[in-house]
Order: C-alpha cells, then structure tokens, then sequence
C-alpha cells in the first residue's frame, strides 16, 4: 500500500462487485487508484488526508453502464449528471452508430436530436475523424466526467461499406468494412454493435455480420446487439445472434433484453433457457436489461426499415406513391420486421422528442390523441410529425411486462444498463420530457427490485452494475473494490 493515502472510507459495508457477501471494511484511496481494502479498523487513520464516517452505508464500486447513449449528451455537456449521480463512473457507447471512423461511403453526419446548436463545433471536425480514436481522443480532449469506451456501430460500418442501399454486401465492400473494423479494434473498440431492427444496420444478413464477428473474434473483442426482432420473431432473434457467435468463435452480448408486446410476453421463459443452454453448450453469450416496463426509440419505428433505403426515409414519405406504400405496410405489417404501432397500439405510442413549435404540445401524448386532435388516423399523424421534424422524434413506447422484469433480473448472465445518455435537467428542458431510465435506472434496482420486492440481494445487483460488466469488456482494473 502507498504511504500516501488521500481518502479513506472507514466502517461501510463493503459490496465489492464480486457478488460475494458484504463485510464491514475500510478503503483506502490514492490519487485515482485504490490502495488498499482491509477489515474495519485495520487501516489507520493517521496517514490519511480525509477521512470519510461512512458507518451504516455501503462502498462499492462505480457503475459500468454497457449501453450508454451519451456520445451526443457528451459533446454537449461532459459532466454526464445523470449518470453520474446515478454512481455510473464508465459509459460504453457505440449502440449501431458511432460518430467515426468517417472513410469510404460513410457521411459521419452527427444527430441532431435538438442539440443543433451545441452541436456545431463538432460538426466540423468530423470529417477528419477518419480514425475510431479520433473521436474518442476528441472527448479526452472536450474534458469528460465518466470513463469512457465503445464498440463501433454496425450502421456506421455498414455505411462505410455500402452507404444506405439494400441487398447483401459484394466481396469489395465487404473488405472494406473488414478493414474497419479491424483498424478500430486497433484504436481500442470493444468489438461491433449492430441493432438489427434499424436501417443500415437491418440490411445487413447473417453471413455478413458472421464474416464481421471474425475479425473481432481474432482480437478477443464482442458481439453486441440488439437482436433483429424482440417482439414476434424474438425466438429467432435470439437464435440468430447465438448462430452468429457460434460461427465465429466471438462472445455475444444481448442489449436489454425483453420480449415487446403483450402477445410476445410469455416468450420470456423460453428466452431463457435459449441463452442458457446456449452456455451450457459452451458458447459465452449474456445480456443485459433496464428495469421498466416501457421501452423507447424513435418514432421512424411504426413504419417499415425498407422505408429508409438509400438514406431517403423523408424524400420517400413525402413522395405520394411511396407513402402509400409504407402506409400499407405500417397498417397491415408483414411480420419480417418490428411494427412498434401494431405492438403496443398507437396508444402506447408516446412520442416525447418534438421541437418544432407546432409540435411542443404533442409532447408526452398517446399518437392516438395526437392523431384525433389532427383529424387523422395514426399513421398519418405519425408521418406528419416526422416530416415537420425531419428526425427520428425520440418515442417511448409502453411494450413491456412489470412481471418479466424480476424473473430477467435474476439470471446469473443478465447485467443492468441503461439504454440512454446522460443528461442535465439544466439544459435538457429544451429536449423535451425523456425515458427516466436516464436518470433512474439504477437506483430503481437498488430501491424496487433489491429493497422493496428482494427480487435480487444487493451484492447481485451490484455485481451485475461493475463486476460482471468489466469483466464482459475485459477491464481487468475496473468494477471491483481491489487494491
């Protein structure tokens, strides 16, 4: 232990992120490292600069949020207050896009999710963000609060390779994306997320995303994802994500798992035995989920991907002919891909990310009042919304059962994220109301599922928010109360 110890945290319980029992102990911190751990009162308090009471709490390590969404939060505002005063302390970003590396086919354009003008000065360096560190080493530059990592986004690799079309990627670009991927493994990516109900990402086949996994296999990198259905093809979303691992030799991440809509509720159990059989069989997949009962997306997700194609989603709903097009497939969908509406009604359909003036007052309102107050019928109201914004319209969407959530939570593979960036109330007002999974998912699993319902004992919890996430990244410093 070094002589110098500049905080020590005296007489807490200590949950060290192990999952192993609390023990009443001392922690002794040094600079921006962890000295030393003892049982109470075996570290004396006569070196120590501060010394912390911290007699009927409890010490643990800071949060590990795998699936954070703060890359443009953080361009705005590099304290992360939501997160970290949620005791998050590292943010894993890169969920299907990631600002760089901006090469090939790749446009690199930054959302603007309302945030246009705080956005601008990063707007310029993008493009010679032709590297995945470039972005990252422009944060470390910016000044952030929380540690931060990520996987590259599968759209954003897609995009290098083939833009916004359709159709199976040729051998070139193929290539060209495997080059990328193996350059931002280099620069420290944890491996490649794709969220395959999304376009580009949803473009992209089996076999190509296989061929992708090598590449990060080789490097002892990740397959995160959000897999390509959670609602009516959930059992095949799943199966395809446990194929893709198997064929590559790659470790599987499931982003927040969950079974959407009513109808697909009961598919949880069989979700679970999937993923753990899918272990027993050897092969390393896990997953991770926020504890609420809604989920959220953009409100381009009542309508087909294909509407997207060739990066003309609003050229192609203004266009009458196409519109007509979507409209049928938004109201009677095929079943080869995630129809938000026809999930949860339009009902459940909350849009909240609305900034233009005529659109404030929708804020927060079902689609089906909002398409009542218009005169119109749900997809039209929709459709309206997004041609006036010109952006996805952050929507949350009521799709999920209360009563999955325990039994999720206390799978000894399944980890807690968020699922949203981190915001302050300061500044974020302007966006409009947001998930509240940005400010409370952990404390909500801390209070409901650990204190009040005992769904899971709290050294799991915190297990599940540090230790068995650090070592799904592989950081072999992080997530645990060690010297």
């Amino acid at each position: 232990m070094s002589n110098q110890i500049d905080v020590l945290i005296k007489g807490a319980k200590v949950v060290d992120g192990t999952g192993n029992p609390w023990f009443y102990g001392d922690v002794a911190i040094s600079g921006d490292r962890i000295a030393d751990v003892r049982p109470k009162g075996q570290i004396a308090e006569s070196g120590a600069a501060r010394v912390v009471d911290a007699g009927g709490m409890v010490v643990c390590p800071g949060f590990i949020d795998i699936q954070s969404h703060s890359i443009v939060p953080l361009m705005v505002d590099g304290r992360c207050l939501s997160k970290i005063t949620q005791g998050v302390t590292t943010e894993i970003m890169g969920e299907a896009w990631t600002p760089a590396p901006v090469i090939s086919r790749n446009e690199g354009e930054l959302p603007d999710r309302g945030f246009a003008e705080h956005l601008e000065p990063w707007k310029e360096q993008v493009p010679g963000w032709t590297r995945f560190r470039h972005w990252l080493e422009a944060m470390e530059d910016f000044g952030v609060s929380p540690n931060v990592g990520s996987y590259l986004g599968g759209g954003t690799l897609r995009r290098i390779g083939k833009g916004m079309d359709m159709g199976p990627a040729n051998a070139d670009e193929l290539a060209t994306m495997r080059r990328a991927m193996a350059e931002a493994m280099e620069d420290g990516a944890f491996g490649v997320s794709f969220a395959l109900i999304y376009p580009p990402d949803s473009f992209a086949d089996t076999s190509e995303i296989t061929e992708i996994c090598k590449v990060i296999s080789g490097c002892g990198g990740v397959y995160i994802t959000h897999v390509r259905s959670e609602a009516d093809q959930l059992i095949e979303g799943i199966q395809e994500a446990i194929d893709i691992g198997n064929a590559a030799d790659v470790a599987v991440e499931v982003y927040h798992l969950k079974a959407a809509g009513q109808r697909n509720w009961g598919k949880i159990p069989d979700v679970i035995e999937m993923i753990t059989r899918a272990r027993e069989a050897g092969l390393d997949i896990t997953a991770d989920m926020y504890p609420y009962p809604y989920s959220g997306t953009g409100l381009m997700s009542v309508m087909p991907p294909w509407a997207a194609e060739g990066g003309r989603f609003f050229d192609n709903l203004r266009d009458p002919e196409t519109r007509k097009k979507i409209k049928e497939a938004s109201l009677e969908p095929s079943g080869d891909w995630e129809p938000m509406a026809d999930l949860c009604t339009p009902e459940g359909v909350i849009p909240v990310g609305l900034y233009q003036d005529e659109n404030v007052k929708y804020r927060g309102m079902p689609l089906s009042k909002i398409a009542e107050d218009k005169g119109v019928d749900w997809f039209d109201a929709a459709a309206e919304l997004l041609l006036s914004e010109e952006q996805r319209v952050g929507t949350i969407y009521m799709t999920i059962s209360e009563d999955n959530i325990p039994i999720q939570l206390q799978q000894s593979w399944n980890k807690v994220s968020t699922d949203a960036g981190g915001l302050d109330p300061a500044w974020a007002e302007a966006k409009g109301p947001t998930h509240p999974r940005a400010y409370g998912t952990y404390p909500r699993v801390l209070g409901k599922y650990v204190r009040e319902e005992k769904a899971i004992e709290l050294e799991d919890a915190v297990r599940k928010m540090s230790g068995a996430v650090a070592d799904r990244l592989d950081l072999r410093d992080r997530g645990l109360l060690r010297a």
